[in-house]
């Protein structure tokens, strides 16, 4: 099977590299580093050289971010070690970037694709003593040449829902002979860890989730509220990480309220409804539909220090790693993924900042975290849209429930940390030191 699988990589090599210069074409980082891909490294600066390497795979923005306590806290406790951190996505890297590119001791990379020659190629370049992947990331071929090379795998903050376990019992052989060359794996949650444990995972441990020691740096707060402070005395919700599809729901039931006047007379005062799209290629098309529905979108990146017109019905937030700046600034959050079938995006850093959550029906991602934040009254399910506007339109004129959902938001959040400390401990007889 794996056999199989590594010849439909060097099928497919051809269109796979098409494809990542086509999509460079929307986001040039796609065209940079494209080597590195492919398995070639510049050399590595002679600090680097002798240095240890623990390798950290992120493959987009969520991972990355919630690598970040994680990252920190190995560089502590292991001062002659480096970290070699590895993404699959332009954006993720670029996070990388914002959260580490003054540290000298992290470097960043793309991960090679799949295939033994690559990742061989990879593993005696940076000689790592540990790989480290984040959530779901199983590669079958990286895990087999970690294991030719007698590097211990890890598989941490991992989590893997019940449409993702019947996916990869189809592919039964060649997920369990991954799972089975990992050396530990440290799951989110009890339902995370039994399904892993199905899979064919050994010494899996139940270490909690990251995201909840991720906690907003003081300068994003600031700049939250020099947003709120542009935006002045407005009801704001926010769209966070919405997916495509789900904007033009929203954008046309924003719409359809704002044109009846019956409905306007039910929203609150000068709402504001900010919209921050999952992925950065898509900005210019969500702005664009807005203004084609009538709202006066402005644009995050056009805001300068000037005041937010009461004409402007939608805030488009096309900006990177300031998603703890937009959470500062509203009043409520919805969070996207969720109203079509795409799983959800990541809940917690609302919480961190003490904001009520609504959140759609489409959370198999997340089932866990959702259902307890729920049952916490940090959050609040809604069935579609309509419902979505109104539970939002209901707190945004409820202070109380408002405030109270905040915090229970808040309390949730610091209930819920420590996982850093318990992954590290994990780790720690994986790492080689001396």
């Amino acid at each position: 099977m794996r056999l199989l699988y590594s010849a439909v990589w060097w099928l497919a090599m051809p269109m796979v590299l098409l494809r990542l210069w086509r999509r460079g074409g929307k986001e040039p980082g796609y065209r940079q580093h494209v080597a590195e891909r492919i398995g070639f490294y510049p050399p590595l600066a002679p600090q680097l050289a002798a240095g240890k390497f623990i390798w950290v795979h992120a493959v987009s923005v969520g991972e990355t971010r919630a690598a970040e306590p994680l990252i920190k806290a190995l560089l502590d406790a292991y001062p002659e070690h480096a970290i070699v951190l590895t993404h699959m996505t332009a954006t993720g890297r670029e996070t990388g970037k914002q959260l580490f590119g003054q540290s000298p001791r992290v470097l960043q990379s793309f991960l090679p694709y799949d295939t033994g020659w690559m990742v061989g190629r990879f593993l005696r370049h940076f000689s790592p003593c540990l790989c480290v992947l984040m959530e779901t990331e199983v590669w079958p071929n990286l895990i087999v040449q970690c294991g030719r090379y007698k590097v211990p795998v890890a598989l941490v903050n991992a989590r893997l829902s019940e449409r993702s376990l019947r996916r990869g019992k189809r592919f039964a052989t060649l997920m369990t002979e991954a799972a089975g060359g990992m050396s530990c794996v440290g799951a989110q949650t009890d339902a995370d860890a039994g399904r892993l444990r199905q899979l064919g995972g050994g010494n899996v441990q139940i270490t909690g989730n990251l995201k909840f020691d991720v906690t907003p740096s003081p300068g994003l707060l600031a700049l939250g509220a020099a947003l709120r402070e542009q935006i002045g005395h407005r009801a704001v919700l926010l769209c966070a990480s919405t997916r495509e599809g789900e904007e033009e729901l929203i954008l046309e039931g924003l719409s359809r309220r704002l044109q009846s006047p019956a409905n306007v007379s039910l929203l609150p005062a000068d709402l504001l409804v900010v919209i921050v799209p999952r992925h950065p290629q898509r900005f210019d098309e969500v702005a664009a539909m807005a203004e084609a529905k009538g709202l006066s979108p402005w644009r995050r990146s056009s805001m300068d220090k000037q005041p937010v017109p009461a004409r402007v019905k939608v805030l488009v937030g096309d900006s990177m790693g300031e998603m703890f700046a937009y959470y500062a600034m509203c009043d409520a959050a919805f969070i996207g993924g969720s109203l079509l079938p795409m799983g959800g995006q990541n809940l917690i850093e609302a919480f961190a900042v003490g904001k009520p959550v609504l959140i759609g029906p489409h959370t198999f991602n997340f089932s866990d975290i959702t259902e307890q934040a729920i049952a916490a009254g940090a959050a609040q399910r809604v069935s579609d849209v309509d419902n979505m506007l109104d539970a939002a339109f209901h707190l945004l004129q409820n202070d109380s429930q408002r405030l109270a959902m905040g915090e229970h938001a808040v309390r949730f959040a610091r209930q819920h940390r420590g996982a850093t400390a318990r992954t590290v401990a994990l780790l720690t007889p994986f790492i080689k030191v001396g």
